[in-house]
């Protein structure tokens, strides 16, 4: 057992032993892909759904929504569990209840049964705070940084494995085949941590506050839903902005719960420090950015030519669009860890934004060839990978061991609602230029899309930029020997 000092203060971490080391990054990483991957098979199959259960689009929709809506509410639940002495009873328990969900989307049940089994698959994506938790206990330091970078990676280009894979096999063996497919996989995670996740370090509060969680779930549950009900807002506004002043007073009320809570769910006293606050402000903005980007790319390959521009892709193929997007992103996740001892994580994020921001600028001036996009797919991917690889090195450097989950999965939620708010503005923008009677918005309304997108890249990177200069003059975090983390004054 040895020590190490986090935010000044000698605490005791549990590395593993140097062979269990080797077999524990890939099995964090598989765990990771996985869930995320299957949280997003959905996106390709909602066509399908709507056709096999005879259900509307926007009924079929919830598939995917429903996952993201779920996993949204148990991230900061299952950071504070992963926090605590039973993580590892945890991350088993949630990947037992994914493997559940996903035996209720395969089974021929009704369509409701399959609502909730997407939305026990999208619990899964909660998990990946865990990951980095249990790689930053367990892994010599120089080695957790690395593994974190890609655990948080990976999380993102599970998208883009897991959308071409369900397409393909949906087409050779039909919706049911394709939801078989994350069976296997799931339950094969769940095989993989049984047999490779450590037990947490000793010492761990295993509070947690059930209040808090309520009342946050509930906020999170509306703001997620205003963010993807577009028709809401343009048919009924009043309600609209009702809701949405319902889902600002909850978040205000926990707020000022987790405050005073002596377990709280989050450290709001933590999210408060400035590394932390800029390094959130960032991943939503940028989150906004990045989806916004990603949705417009593959809405754009399957426009068929008669809208006049577009490719027509099917769904498959339309996939394949993702894969540069997947490549170039790993590429970046194991080069930035490299980049972090030169280059300060701030600045990568800025750097990274700035990389998006081209692909933005890619995407608006050429996309009349399938290999232009395929070129700004292959941009974005190497800019969001830079960009989730960076961003835990922010909050970690300030985060006591003890709080990593925690921290991360608010990372996580706030990643969360900027993707959903990205995708929701995207679509915004399509149907306001598009004409009555016509199916398809102008070929303008992308172009319009992509400068709201680069205007985006732009405030991400400025508070980069600002939260650079702000970094060597903030204090950290610090843990005290109880394990209960708090802030000095910045």
């Amino acid at each position: 057992m040895t020590e190490q000092p986090v935010g000044g203060v000698e605490v005791k971490a549990l590395p593993v032993a140097r062979s269990e080391a080797r077999l524990l990054v890939p099995a964090l990483m598989f765990i990771a892909l996985v869930v995320a991957a299957v949280a997003s098979v959905g996106a390709p199959l909602i066509t399908s759904v709507a056709t096999s259960f005879h259900v509307s689009l926007d009924s079929a929709q919830w598939t995917l929504t429903v996952a993201l809506l779920s996993g949204a509410v148990a991230t900061p639940v299952l950071g504070r569990l992963g926090a605590g002495p039973h993580r590892r009873a945890t991350i088993l328990a949630t990947l037992a209840v994914v493997v559940a969900g996903s035996a209720l989307t395969v089974l021929p049940l009704p369509f409701g049964w399959l609502l909730a089994g997407r939305a026990a698959q999208g619990v899964g994506l909660g998990l990946t705070p865990l990951m980095m938790g249990v790689a930053r206990d367990h892994l010599p330091e120089e080695r957790s940084a690395a593994a974190i970078a890609l655990i948080s990676v990976v999380s993102i280009i599970g998208a883009g494995v897991g959308y071409p894979l369900a397409a393909l096999v949906a087409d050779l063996g039909g919706v049911r085949a394709a939801y078989g497919l994350g069976l296997v996989v799931t339950a094969a995670a769940l095989l993989t941590a049984w047999r490779s996740m450590p037990e947490a370090p000793e010492g761990r509060s295993a509070h947690v506050d059930v209040a808090g969680a309520l009342v946050l779930a509930a906020a999170l549950l509306l703001v997620l839903f205003l963010v993807g009900e577009r028709t809401l807002w343009s048919q009924h506004l009043a309600v609209a902005v009702g809701l949405a002043v319902v889902a600002v007073v909850l978040l205000c009320v926990w707020a000022v719960i987790e405050m005073r809570s002596t377990t709280p769910l989050v450290d709001v006293r933590a999210v408060r420090h400035p590394a932390v606050a800029g390094a959130n402000l960032a991943m939503f903005v940028g989150g906004v950015g990045m989806y916004l980007l990603l949705t417009l790319i593959t809405r754009y390959a399957q426009t068929p030519h008669s809208a006049g521009y577009g490719f027509g892709l099917t769904t498959f193929v339309a996939g394949l669009v993702l894969i540069p997007f997947s490549a170039l992103g790993y590429v970046a996740g194991k080069l930035t860890p490299r980049a972090r001892t030169r280059i300060a994580d701030p600045l990568l994020l800025a750097g990274s934004a700035v990389v998006v921001g081209c692909g933005f600028a890619l995407f608006a001036a050429a996309r009349s060839d399938l290999a232009e996009l395929f070129v700004a797919m292959g941009v974005l991917g190497f800019g969001v990978g830079s960009f989730t690889a960076a961003m835990p090195g922010v909050i970690l450097a300030v985060t006591p061991r003890s709080e990593t989950s925690s921290a991360m999965s608010f990372n996580y939620v706030v990643r969360s609602v900027g993707y959903s708010l990205g995708s929701a503005i995207g679509g915004l923008i399509l149907a306001t230029d598009t004409g009555p009677g016509h199916l398809f918005p102008d070929d303008n309304a992308y172009t319009t899309a992509a400068l709201v997108g680069i205007a985006a890249m732009a405030i991400t990177a400025l508070t980069s930029l600002a939260l650079a200069r702000r970094t060597p003059a903030t204090n950290p975090i610090e843990e005290p020997a109880g394990g209960t983390s708090h802030t000095t004054a910045p």
